[in-house]
């Protein structure tokens, strides 16, 4: 690997594991310090991905137009500020559930100029031929970081409250951006007589959804995220708020999953051979979040209750380390340079944006029904969109990832 792919991987790395502590100290801070309901739990967590919605397309246009590296870099910073106000403002006793959600929104819009850029830079570090081990080595970041983050997450929570938890958080940005800074790539940018934004719009939209691989790729992942929004949602406050395990408990069983994710990501390229080819191991990825979901149900407040919602995250974590690098892969290598950010900031933000219906949707359902029924819908909801990726022929044959065009 390259010595800048190095670094921008232990950037990924850091912030990462910051991430994944604040994911459960917003909700833990929403619900014990701010008695916020399942349903504004719901719409916290949508928070982050509603600027996804809003404004993703032109996320996309904005990275293929200017340099990637000092978007990173920016918005690393950025989010540092941002999300240090949260833990400053309730020392304070200024922090109420509406400026929490602003503050949680600011961050998103951030985190889309970042996710889009991020993404797009990885192709410039690496070569074609290594970008699926790339996108592997990035995904078991990702499970590190999904491992130690709960687990710390649980013991700062404890230990010293939610607030100074995100604070953690906070800096991991600074760190992030910092390495990234020290980051030297070559980057072209599109001369500006060639800058129409509407046709620019268009030229990303189509290429993703009339690509015949692309598409049914993302329409199912949008389903996926639809489903698994509402679902991770239901996941949380159904094993805080009914089964009452503590802030610690939970923190195992999403540790337990970026278990699963690391091996899921180790094991990606080698599933390939026997599973018949790289799409095939997307579409086991695909399979495993309803099977992982279908557990949840059945746990209790008992020892056995938590090894069942452990169990559940390890199996979606596997899934989701073993599928997402040869899909990413293959998405990067067939996509032109000048299209990198559009047809990223595409399929991701609609993924994002299914989150922010599926998240309070969770809320929703969890508090007209019960719990558990709304695991189900949720588990329903994941089946479908599998059998519909699975129909799909040129993805359940997939093979080699093509050569990149020219740009």
């Amino acid at each position: 690997m390259t010595r800048a792919f190095l670094r921008f991987w232990a950037a990924d790395t850091v912030s990462l594991v910051g991430t994944h502590i604040t994911t459960l100290a917003l909700a833990v801070l929403a619900m014990d310090d701010l008695a916020a309901s399942e349903f504004e739990v719901g719409l916290l967590r949508a928070m982050p991905w509603v600027p996804y919605l809003l404004f993703g397309l032109l996320a996309g246009v904005v990275v293929d137009r200017y340099r990637r590296w000092p978007i990173l870099v920016g918005a690393d910073l950025a989010r540092f500020a941002v999300l240090g106000l949260a833990p400053v403002l309730h020392a304070v006793g200024a922090l109420t559930l509406p400026v929490l959600f602003a503050l949680v929104a600011v961050f998103g819009t951030l985190s889309l100029g970042y996710d889009a850029a991020h993404q797009s830079f990885l192709p410039k570090l690496v070569p074609a031929t290594w970008l699926t081990t790339a996108n592997a080595r990035m995904e078991q970041t990702r499970a590190t970081a999904q491992t130690a983050g709960p687990t710390l997450a649980g013991v700062l929570v404890t230990a010293v409250g939610a607030p100074l938890a995100i604070l953690v958080d906070a800096v991991s940005y600074l760190l992030s951006g910092l390495v990234l800074a020290t980051i030297r790539v070559k980057e072209e940018v599109v001369p500006p007589e060639r800058r129409n934004l509407r046709r620019e719009l268009r030229e990303g939209l189509a290429w993703v959804y009339r690509h015949p691989v692309l598409r049914p790729m993302a329409v199912t992942g949008h389903m996926w995220f639809l489903f698994a929004g509402l679902a991770a949602t239901v996941f949380l406050v159904f094993g805080y708020e009914v089964l009452g395990f503590s802030a610690f408990e939970l923190g195992i069983a999403f540790a337990v999953g970026g278990v699963g994710t690391v091996v899921g990501a180790s094991l990606s390229n080698r599933l390939a051979v026997p599973l018949g080819g790289p799409g095939r191991v997307i579409l086991l990825g695909q399979w495993s979040t309803p099977v992982a979901y279908a557990l949840v149900p059945f746990a209790d407040s008992t020892v056995t209750g938590l090894v069942l919602l452990s169990a559940a995250q390890l199996v979606w974590g596997f899934g989701v380390g073993a599928g997402s690098p040869p899909e990413m892969a293959y998405r990067q290598a067939i996509t032109p340079d000048h299209l990198q950010g559009r047809m990223n900031a595409t399929i991701r933000s609609l993924n994002r944006a299914m989150i922010v219906v599926g998240a309070p949707l969770g809320g929703l359902l969890a508090g007209l029904f019960d719990h558990r029924t709304a695991l189900w819908i949720a588990v329903a909801g994941l089946v479908v969109q599998a059998v519909l990726i699975t129909r799909v022929r040129a993805i359940r044959d997939l093979e080699l990832l093509p050569d990149p065009p020219a740009a």
